[in-house]
């Protein structure tokens, strides 16, 4: 129902356009309902031939390279056979990485033009801001930013803008109101700019967007999906909805977002690989993929009609972290929209898509578990009937992305438990029939040798060939401080990459271990401002990481020399974690390098209008303490604030008897022995605020309190 509205306030809703979202069957699907496509599209075999037959090929070089260094005496023993499973099993992963980059490296050579920009537009899009207990400044900020942008297009009448709350803070939930409700009257009615705050936060950003479609869905032919830190030009979007009204075919479209305004050292080692390898890794994957893309979930247009139709997501059957609602839901929405017949797309060459990312080591660490749960998830989903193949291998690619680290880790131990066999074990393998010496188990040198480069080298591969198109392009390569300096900033980033991997190994392990044994890793908000954890939290994160690292080098002098220099970069990143993890977050180190022409980036040379307008209109929502102010005190010192909430609410909904809502009858308690607001913002915790601010009996009667003790 849409929120109501004083005579001279536009309501915080359009009206509401219901559109039906059927929740899917996983298990069964009717074939015979696939939408035919209007138009005909071939699907890339040949690049998905080269990628994937190659990266066969290149596993089994590599496979058959490592059972010939173990097997140098003879038969392999066990723990050598599993050895080299294990390194079948990484290298497979590295190896397809290797093929990938390469097409993508081949189709960046002929330089892609992107899609032409629009003189006219004939849909409406919904541009979808979902938030979540975000800083209002910053989020609003922008939004007004990328409202401008788009206006300034020529094209603004086709795009409706909505912030959709998920906010379980009562002083997010107020900030947004204020903040909303001030942008509103700068831009005026025409502006079409609305707000939207759920109750519960039901299925989190997925249910957030099902909420909007099956309530407003049908008066929108497309929808942008955005993060609380996506930042698009007016060109990029008003293109995005051209790209979508071109291809009558598609259901998404997703751009390739690029990571700008991050100063700390971790951060910025991010948005320098991201800028410099990202597009070599997203135009490979976008031409294997073709028109069976995947779907990132934020910075992409989607068709409504067919996301309704398509992307209703199901319970999984069972308790998280592998049951409950989906976690990881844009993999399966794409999925299940080319499942219905509609293409997914990737633009990976559209300029003007921004995104941001955590600013520390540990900051990724806690949105990677996340991550992992929900990649983890997908292992109940890859198997579902209907999907394409190329759908069911990007859900392949997100599992053994994470089930990656604690094979690494595996392949490490068990490669050190040959040495110590090697080292310590008494000889008991012999040859069939008769022999005057037995065979120890060992390797071969120069094959271990050469497997080390070409593991390296397909590795490092990525990053190499997008340094070296980089190189070729001259605005990007003064853009990034010249040559010297450009490949002086890969070096820094593979180095200090090299250090954090084996910290990353054991963290990522960590996740998935609890994972497995059945550890739901919840949903806190994103922590997305520059700045540096406490010590102490980090010496708590790192301690067992640094006596590890200590303990296993150590022990790897104690048994071999040879094998402790084969382990020194992993020993060495495991002793320096605290420090390393510390440095991320500095912003003195970022900045001292940005100051030196390192790990720069062309958006920090010539910085898009939009993100700094985004910066301007930050700073001036700071300045008016947006994110500052206590929500009961707002409300009680603002009654045109109140009023406003109050007509923002949605309607009670109906209560059975007998069920007591524990929270507001707890609030109202309080609130009526309360003596003042002060007084009763003492007592009231964080659920028994947001049960206030829901109930306009309870808001009515905090305006009711004098604001100290004794006053009038």
């Amino acid at each position: 129902m849409t929120a109501g509205a004083a005579p001279d306030q536009p309501p915080a809703m359009p009206p509401e356009a219901p559109l039906a979202m059927p929740v899917q069957d996983l298990a069964r699907f009717d074939a015979g309902t696939v939408r035919r496509p209007v138009g005909r599209h071939a699907a890339p075999w040949g690049a998905r031939i080269l990628v994937f037959g190659g990266a066969l090929a290149l596993t089994a070089y590599g496979g058959w390279q490592m059972y010939e260094t173990v097997a140098v005496s003879g038969s392999p023993t066990i723990l050598q056979l599993v050895l080299v499973a294990l390194f079948l099993l990484t290298f497979s992963w590295i190896a397809l990485a290797f093929t990938s980059a390469v097409l993508g490296f081949g189709v960046l050579l002929r330089k892609p033009a992107p899609p032409p920009t629009p003189t006219a537009l004939t849909g409406r899009t919904a541009v979808l801001m979902p938030v979540y207990n975000e800083a209002t400044a910053r989020t609003f900020a922008g939004l007004e930013a990328m409202h401008e942008s788009v206006a300034a297009t020529g094209l603004g009448a086709h795009f409706d803008w909505f912030v959709l709350s998920d906010s379980t803070q009562a002083d997010a939930w107020i900030a947004e109101e204020r903040a909303f409700l001030d942008l509103r009257d700068r831009l005026g009615p025409g502006a079409r700019l609305y707000y939207r705050h759920r109750p519960k936060n039901h299925h989190r950003k997925a249910g957030n967007i099902a909420d909007f479609v099956t309530r407003w869905g049908a008066a929108y032919d497309h929808m942008l999906v955005l993060d609380a830190d996506s930042l698009l030009t007016g060109d990029c979007v008003v293109r995005l909805a051209a790209a979508m009204e071109a291809d009558p075919d598609a259901g998404i479209v997703q751009s390739l977002p690029l990571i700008i305004n991050r100063n700390t050292l971790f951060a910025r080692l991010q948005q320098f690989a991201a800028r410099i390898y990202g597009p070599v890794i997203a135009v490979g994957l976008s031409a294997w993929s073709g028109r069976d893309g995947n779907y990132w979930g934020h910075n992409a247009i989607i068709r409504t009609r067919a996301f309704a139709e398509a992307c209703g997501l199901p319970d999984l059957p069972g308790r998280p972290p592998f049951g409950g609602h989906v976690l990881s839901h844009d993999f399966v929405e794409a999925a299940l929209i080319r499942r219905a017949g509609w293409a997914v797309t990737m633009l990976p060459t559209l300029p003007g898509s921004y995104e941001e990312s955590p600013p520390s080591l540990i900051d990724v660490a806690v949105r990677d578990r996340r991550w992992a749960q929900g990649n983890l998830q997908h292992s109940r989903i890859i198997g579902a009937a209907g999907l394409h193949f190329a759908s069911r291998q990007h859900f392949a690619t997100g599992i053994a992305g994470y089930l990656a680290s604690p094979l690494w880790l595996c392949q490490l131990l068990v490669g050190i438990a040959l040495v110590l066999q090697t080292a310590y074990a008494r000889p008991e393998y012999f040859p069939q029939g008769l022999a005057l010496y037995p065979v120890f188990p060992r390797f071969d040198p120069v094959r271990a040798l050469q497997l080390f480069g070409l593991t390296m080298g397909v590795l490092l591969a990525p990053k190499i060939l997008g340094l070296v198109l980089a190189l070729r392009e001259p605005e990007l390569r003064r853009a990034c401080g010249g040559a010297g300096r450009l490949a002086a900033s890969c070096a820094l980033e593979i180095l200090l990459s090299a250090l954090i991997a084996p910290v990353a190994m054991l963290i990522q392990s960590g996740s998935v271990a609890g994972i497995l044994l059945g550890r739901d890793t919840g949903w806190n908000p994103q922590r997305r401002d520059d700045g540096s954890i406490p010590l102490r939290d980090i010496v708590r994160r790192h301690r067992w990481h640094t006596l590890l690292g200590l303990v296993a080098g150590v022990a790897a002098f104690a048994i071999a020399t040879s094998l402790f220099l084969w382990m020194s970069p992993t020993i060495l990143g495991l002793v320096l974690a605290i420090p390393i993890s510390w440095a991320s977050g500095q912003l003195a180190y970022g900045l001292a390098l940005k100051h030196r022409g390192l790990l720069v980036t062309p958006e920090e040379r010539d910085p898009p209008a939009v993100a700094l307008r985004a910066a301007e209109l930050t700073a001036r929502n700071a300045q008016a303490g947006l994110d500052e102010a206590d929500a009961l005190a707002a409300l009680h010192a603002e009654p045109v604030l109140a009023e406003a909430h109050l007509r923002m609410l949605p309607p009670p909904e109906p209560r059975p008897r007998g069920r007591i809502e524990a929270d507001r009858v707890l609030a109202e308690a309080k609130l009526g022995e309360a003596q003042s607001l002060a007084e009763a913002a003492s007592w009231l915790g964080p659920k028994e605020r947001m049960a206030l601010l829901h109930d306009p009996a309870l808001v009515a009667g905090l305006a009711r309190l004098p604001r100290e003790p004794g006053a009038a």
